[in-house]
């Protein structure tokens, strides 16, 4: 072309722009009209300030819009621009030459239009991090051209269109933490340029994907916190040499690791764990030379940890706990000086630690806690170990004194070296320790006084002695840990009283000091500026005194134990209004006041104890309201009245004791609709009226004592069906009548049957021979007759029994069990016979004496004879009576 055309050409162009000089405006116009009604439909924000009608010719120049050469919108970024309400009302169709779409980190919500399918050019969609709902629309297969899309942190559910195999530019995936579903991975090809894919946290079900294995330029790939299950395929080890960063943590991903693994040679970040492999750590993995994290937790790997990971010279992360590892730490370890974040925990791991590990100068956390490390914890791992935030060595078995070099470790946050052997005194230099979140010391041999330094704690919330050997009196300074929420130092030696200061902690939640040699009064200020207190023991020591008035100011206390001390006087009014208390133990003290009145209505009471204080009162009807008491606990006090029926509402109660108190009226029926009691004691009251068949409900019931009481009646037989009884107490009652043999059923009755002072008469069952577990067995005090069956040899497990103050008569059952019994087992029986001191020597054994032995003791036998009934009741007579009285009975 010669210069001249080229001269007309250009002036036939412009030329031609001057016929159409509105166009690109009426472009723009088009579009800023489309992004103003879409502002229009979304709640009012300060980041759209500049998008306004009157300013259309500067539309390029709108936050967050950039436009092409021919000003035409080509991108819109509003990314952390505060925008809520959702891009439905967004006309895609208005923007043809958009390139780049970015509403990142805002709080969109709605679904994803189907529209956005119309945006043919579109490179980069992202809208990560909003609170987009519904499914994938498919016509996002239509951005042929897209090379970044990222959905990351949406509601997003359904399947993942297979269209996205329409992608075959994408370099960049990410459709992360959403509900997403597993679509067919079939339909869906591998992406020759895709670099970055991410499917963390969906819920995607099934294998491995497969097309994932032809993506063989990937470099990242996530595929945690999903369902995927089976292998994984050979394919991932030899196609994708190129990942730096594989992530399949937290599925069901099972077998051994691949011998194929050291192929992915450029890897940085390997993350496998909350799996199901298998097998041994290979040692091969120490060939990925370029390794910075490792995490194999939560498998059941086994053996010896590599020796080889010492090769790995730029590891700064390994995690191999919660596995079953059970060889000794490699002293290798210790090269692997750029490690900030060791992890062994909860494995079988043995022996000491290897002194190469104090090379480890960098390091920030160190777990070593759950297995079976011993020896002493040498001064030179402290010394080096200074940047340490974190130091969890608990449960383990480490011995010897806690070096003071531990007061070098002032980065410190968590300090756990609870369940060990440590012994000596808690060094001073542990006040060093000013950023400590936490320190646990419990369950060790300490011994000697609380360093008073431990008052320079003040970030402290977390204080554990407790289990130790620990003397002295607690430091006023623990007044001064303003941080502090929880403090235990329950089963020590401490002395003296609670000090004044810890009236102080604003923040605190759990006290406990129960199990100490502690006295005197406690502070009246306790509880009034806590309001937070939940969580109170002062169990199993010698306090005095009445509880401070503002303990429960705060009304948050729902575990309140302070039994076995010397407490005195009413409860705290405020211990009324406590809604949320779940457990309170007030025995072994010498509270007073109505019962009822101190109470007020716990709804989530589970477990009350009252026993041995001096409450009086009477159980009102509003104790039907602690539904979820599993155990109420009464006895001995002064508490007078009849049981309330509404006793029946407390179905989850396991065990009810009232014995010892002034208790009167009848055993309410409704008791019998307490399906899971096993433990019930109502003995030393005044309680009258028979015993309710409904008892034979309780068919969990495995302890029941109704002794001494005012009861009549006779014994119910349906007692048998409580089966699994073990202890059984009706004496000193005014019981009568037959003793029923169905309680020879209760087979599993071990520790007690005390039927003793009672009314009870005829014969003693032959069934009792069954009871081969009872240990102790009272029918004494009563007007039994006739013989003691010779069934009950068979009571094997007897250590205990009496027999006396009844009528019975004939010789004692054989066996040494029975002939070498106390005399006073048998006395006031005047026609018991046998060789036990205070009884006379029966007969010498006879043919009519065996033969009568082998007759029942009691039968009633009914007939006909020559045309008339007759009824032969025989008590103990021999056969020649017998046939004597059937001759006469015959004759006549």
């Amino acid at each position: 072309m010669t210069g001249p055309q080229r001269a007309f050409l250009f002036f036939l162009h412009a030329f031609l722009l001057t016929l159409f000089p509105f166009k690109p405006a009426s472009s723009a116009r088009i579009e800023a009209e489309a992004l103003l009604r879409w502002k229009n439909s979304l709640p009012p924000s300060p980041s759209l300030n500049s998008w306004s009608l009157s300013n259309v010719r500067n539309l390029c120049r709108w936050t967050g819009i950039r436009c092409n050469t021919v000003g035409s919108v080509s991108q819109i970024d509003l990314s952390d621009a505060s925008l809520s309400g959702t891009i439905e009302n967004l006309d895609f169709n208005s923007f043809p030459n958009l390139t780049s779409l970015n509403l990142s980190g805002n709080s969109f919500n709605g679904s994803i239009p189907s529209g956005i399918g119309r945006l043919s050019r579109l490179v980069l969609l992202d809208l990560s991090n909003n609170v987009l709902e519904g499914s994938i629309p498919a016509e996002i297969g239509n951005l042929t051209e897209i090379q970044y899309i990222s959905l990351y942190n949406n509601n997003l559910a359904g399947e993942i269109p297979y269209q996205i195999g329409n992608f075959r530019k994408i370099e960049y995936l990410d459709f992360g933490a959403n509900y997403l579903k597993t679509p067919n991975w079939s339909r869906i090809p591998s992406f020759p340029l895709l670099k970055h894919l991410s499917f963390y946290q969906n819920e995607l079900h099934l294998g491995f994907p497969g097309f994932i294995s032809g993506c063989l330029n990937l470099t990242f790939l996530d595929l945690s916190n999903n369902h995927l299950k089976g292998h994984v395929p050979e394919s991932l080890f030899t196609n994708l040499v190129k990942l730096e960063y594989l992530n399949i943590t937290a599925n069901s991903f099972e077998g051994p690791l691949s011998a194929n693994l050291r192929k992915l040679s450029k890897l940085k970040d390997l993350r496998l764990p909350n799996n199901f492999f298998t097998g041994y750590i290979l040692d091969s993995i120490s060939l990925i030379s370029d390794l910075r994290i490792l995490e194999l937790f939560n498998n059941s790997f086994q053996g010896k940890i590599p020796a080889s990971l010492g090769q790995l010279r730029s590891l700064e992360r390994l995690d191999l706990r919660m596995n079953s590892l059970n060889s000794m730490i490699p002293p290798e370890i210790g090269q692997c000086t750029n490690l900030s974040y060791l992890a062994l925990a909860q494995n079988s791991i043995t022996g000491s630690l290897p002194l190469s590990l104090s090379n480890l100068t960098n390091l920030d956390e160190l777990g070593l806690s759950d297995n079976s490390l011993s020896g002493e914890f040498s001064p030179h791992f402290l010394s080096n170990w200074t940047k340490l935030t974190s130091l969890q060595i608990q449960n383990n078995s480490f011995t010897g004194e806690l070096p003071s070099e531990i007061g070098l470790l002032t980065n410190l946050s968590y300090l756990l070296l609870y369940k060990n052997a440590f012994s000596g005194s808690i060094p001073r230099e542990i006040g060093n320790l000013r950023n400590l979140l936490t320190l646990d010391l419990s369950t060790n041999h300490f011994s000697g006084e609380i360093p008073p330094t431990i008052g320079n704690l003040t970030n402290l919330s977390l204080l554990r002695l407790y289990s130790n050997n620990l003397t002295g009196t607690i430091p006023s300074m623990i007044g001064d840990l303003q941080s502090l929420e929880a403090l235990d130092l329950s089963t020590n030696w401490l002395s003296g009283q609670l000090p004044e200061s810890i009236s102080n902690l604003v923040m605190l939640n759990t006290l406990s000091v129960f199990t100490n040699n502690l006295s005197g009064i406690l502070p009246r200020e306790l509880g009034r500026n806590s309001p937070s207190l939940a969580s109170v023991s002062f169990s199993n020591n010698s306090f005095s005194g009445e509880l401070p008035p503002g303990l429960c100011s705060g009304c948050a206390l729902n575990q309140f134990t302070v039994n076995n001390n010397r407490f005195s006087g009413p409860l705290p009014d405020c211990f009324k209004n406590c809604m949320n208390l779940t457990r309170v133990r007030l025995e072994d003290n010498r509270f007073s006041g109505n019962i009822s009145e101190a109470f007020g209505v716990h709804p989530n009471l589970e477990f009350l104890s009252v026993s041995r204080n001096q409450f009086t009162g009477q159980l009102t009807p509003k104790w039907g309201q602690y539904k979820q008491l599993t155990s109420l606990q009464m006895d001995h006090n002064r508490i007078s009245g009849v049981i309330p029926a509404e006793i029946e509402n407390l179905t989850q109660l396991h065990v009810l004791i009232l014995d010892s108190n002034e208790l009167t009226g009848p055993v309410p029926a409704e008791m019998g609709t307490l399906k899971q009691l096993f433990r019930l004691s109502l003995s030393n009251n005044q309680l009258n009226g028979e015993i309710p068949r409904s008892i034979g409900q309780l068919t969990s019931l495995q302890f029941l004592d109704l002794s001494r009481n005012k009861l009549t009646g006779n014994i119910p037989d349906v007692l048998e069906n409580c089966k699994g009884l073990q202890s059984l107490s009706l004496s000193n009652n005014f019981l009568s009548g037959d003793i029923p043999s169905e309680l020879g059923n209760l087979v599993r009755l071990q520790y007690l049957l005390d039927l003793s002072n009672n009314s009870l008469s005829r014969m003693i069952p032959p069934s009792f021979g069954k009871l081969n577990s009872l240990e102790n067995f009272n029918l004494s005090h009563n007007n039994l007759s006739g013989r003691i069956p010779s069934a009950l040899s068979g009571m094997i497990s007897l250590g205990n029994f009496n027999f006396s103050y009844n009528k019975l008569s004939g010789p004692i059952p054989s066996g040494d069990r029975f002939s070498r019994g106390p005399a006073n087992a048998f006395i006031g029986n005047s026609g018991l016979c046998g060789a036990v001191e205070g009884l006379s020597p029966c007969e010498a054994t006879s043919s009519r004496s065996e033969s009568q032995d082998k007759l029942p003791q009691e039968v009633d036998g009914y007939g006909i004879l020559g045309g008339m009934k007759w009824q032969v009741v025989l008590m103990g007579y021999g056969c020649g009576a017998v046939v004597g009285i059937i001759l006469a009975l015959f004759l006549f």
